[in-house]
Order: structure tokens, then C-alpha cells, then sequence
């Protein structure tokens, strides 16, 4: 496929996204993904397609972006195996799309917590475009390269098992925020997303908050106690950590369904939000270089404090603005690796 063909093929994707969950097929695909993965629910599996739809799939996003890439799509494919993730609904959509983008054949091997939907992308795929090579890796055909996401264990796992082909290999990270005690309800609502959206599961959900020291606590843990829909399984890792908190005298701040601490650890438990309190943002920019490799990303309002220090803070280049850490753009490569740019030269 050349370069109009790739476009044109997500385009027609995002099409077919934007009627997601009002027809039969997609609301098949809805029902089987939450009974094969309890954690998941409609509205998340919902918002993750719409994500995808509108940040990734836009027509001119899509140019621009491989315009920035002009010796892609390769003249010869290779078999590129991408061994996803399942924590989040399609996590590993973005690879599956890196993949075909670059010219390359596409081998995925889903996670079984997220098979349902991967399969039905697939399929979407093949509806429009019957030649793209995209298809569950079966274990006959051999791969020339892997991308691989997963837990740090598993990541050695993968090393073991590919260790002789080129690899993209990425483990777990979390994300930060920081506030300047000047948000709005709005704002901190929208924060809300950021940390509670999949259960906290991502790696792009806020585990850690930074707050001026004189920052009053309750506002935002007022907001943060109204978020609803949070999962059996979610509320259940709750109550066994407010058990763990207690026992230990840790003092909390306890939101009915998750626990607001004033802790710097980090990454922290599912449920368990820390919160630290700062007395000059360059001491925050300072904590966020020495923990790069953990960081994922860091929502931030503050412009002119990202702008100041994004050229010393590797984290900071990958801040984007509170409330839309799950809506993550072509760009926002997962580890700051950057997937098409490691196709172009290292395979």
C-alpha cells in the first residue's frame, strides 16, 4: 500500500468509529469485551475508541504526520510481531497503526484481556482494505522485528524469547500532575479522568500529584470523591488497601473508593493516590528528571513553567494539559520511543 492507500484506509476506520456501539457488530464487541475482561466497562471501552478516532484518525493528523516520516512507507515489508497489553481497551492499537503506516506487515498477538476488541479492528480493517496485511499472529510465521509492551517481568521475558531480532521493547510507567492551586472545578474534575479513567490501570494515569504547600487539600479531594463508575474489582483492591493503611496508621484522606495520600512514593497501589506538596516548581522539575525512565507523562497547565524547563526536563517535553492524558496524539510516542522513526532505521 502507498502512502494516499494507508491514509485513506484510517480514515475510513475512524468512519466507521465514529458509529461505534450504536450498531449490532460494535455492540457485540462491547458485550464480549466486558465478559472476557471484568475491569473493562462500556463507557471506558467507548471513550478509548473515540480517543483514537479523534486523535489519531483525522485525516490531516494522519498526513501530517507521515509526511514527517518521507522515506515511509518501506519498499520492501518486513513481519513486524506487536505483543500488546490488555490492562486498557485497544493499548495496543497505536503499534498495530505504526506498523501498517510504515509499510510494514503487521503480526498482532493480543493480549487475552483484550483479544475481543483487537479482533474486531482486525476485522474492521480487512472490511475496508482486504489486502492489508494485518492478522493474530499464529505462531508459523516468523517475525523479523517485535514490539513488545508489558510489565517489567515481562519485558525480560520478551528479551529472552526475541532476544535475537531487533526489539522495541517497553515497560511500566506512570504518570504525574501538577497543580499551581489555580484550577477550577472544571479543571480538577477533568483531573479526575486523568487519574481514575481505565482504574488507574494506564500508563498514562495520574498516580502523583504535585501541590504548592499552602495548596487546601479538601477542594480537590471534594471532586475527587464524586467521580463515579468505578468497577467491583477496583473497589475491592480498595477496601483491602484502606485495610493495609489503617492497620499501619498511615494517615489518609479516605474518597469512599480510592485513598488520597500525602506520600512522594511512586508509582503508587491501584486506589492509592499520593499527593506532595512543593515550594518551588524548579524542585518539581528536578524530582521529575532524576524519575524519567518511570514517567510516562505529566499533565500541567502552567505554559510558561513547561516552557521553561522542557529543554533540562526530558518529562516536561511530554506534558500535555490536565484532563487529556488518555486522549494521547500521534506523537505521543508510549516511552518516548518513537515507533515509526525506530522502523525507519533500525530494522
Amino acid at each position: 500500500m502507498n502512502k494516499e492507500q494507508i491514509i485513506q484506509l484510517f480514515v475510513s476506520l475512524g468512519e466507521r468509529f465514529a458509529h461505534f456501539g450504536n450498531d449490532d457488530r460494535s455492540r457485540q464487541a462491547i458485550a464480549d469485551a466486558i465478559t472476557a475482561n471484568s475491569w473493562f466497562s462500556e463507557r471506558e471501552i467507548i471513550h478509548a475508541i473515540e480517543a483514537i478516532r479523534t486523535e489519531m484518525l483525522d485525516e490531516k493528523r494522519l498526513r501530517a504526520w507521515l509526511d514527517s516520516y518521507p522515506s515511509l512507507p518501506v519498499k520492501t515489508p518486513y513481519n513486524i510481531l506487536v505483543v500488546m497489553a490488555g490492562n486498557i481497551p485497544l493499548v495496543g492499537f497505536f503499534d498495530l497503526l505504526c506498523v501498517i503506516a510504515s509499510g510494514n506487515r503487521c503480526l498482532v498477538k493480543p493480549s487475552s484481556k483484550d483479544r475481543i476488541l483487537m479482533q474486531y479492528v482486525i476485522e474492521l480493517l480487512h472490511d475496508i482494505e482486504p489486502m492489508v496485511y494485518v492478522e493474530i499472529f499464529d505462531g508459523k510465521r516468523t517475525p523479523d522485528a517485535v514490539i513488545a509492551t508489558g510489565s517489567d517481568n515481562a519485558v525480560r521475558h520478551f528479551q529472552a524469547e526475541y532476544g535475537s531480532l531487533p526489539m522495541l521493547l517497553r515497560g511500566s510507567r506512570s504518570s504525574v500532575a501538577i497543580l499551581t492551586g489555580k484550577e477550577s472545578n472544571a479543571e480538577l474534575h477533568a483531573l479526575c479522568n486523568d487519574i481514575y479513567m481505565y482504574s488507574g490501570l494506564g500508563c498514562r494515569n495520574i498516580s502523583l500529584i504535585f501541590a504548592p504547600e499552602n495548596y487546601e487539600v479538601e477542594q480537590l479531594a471534594a471532586v475527587m470523591r464524586s467521580y463515579e463508575g468505578h468497577n467491583v474489582g477496583y473497589l475491592n483492591n480498595y477496601r483491602q488497601r484502606r485495610a493495609i493503611v489503617a492497620m499501619n496508621g498511615v494517615a489518609h484522606i479516605d474518597l469512599g473508593h480510592s485513598l488520597l495520600i500525602e506520600e512522594q512514593a511512586f508509582p503508587t497501589a491501584i486506589s492509592q493516590i499520593n499527593i506532595v506538596r512543593y515550594s518551588s516548581l524548579a524542585e518539581v522539575a528536578e524530582w521529575l528528571s532524576e524519575h524519567d525512565e518511570e514517567i510516562q507523562c505529566v499533565a500541567c497547565n502552567d505554559t510558561a513553567f513547561i516552557n521553561e524547563h522542557a529543554t533540562t526536563c526530558p518529562p516536561l517535553r511530554r506534558a500535555v494539559p490536565v484532563g487529556t492524558t488518555q486522549q494521547p496524539s500521534l506523537t505521543d510516542y508510549p516511552d518516548a520511543l518513537d515507533v515509526m522513526e525506530w522502523v525507519e532505521k533500525r530494522i
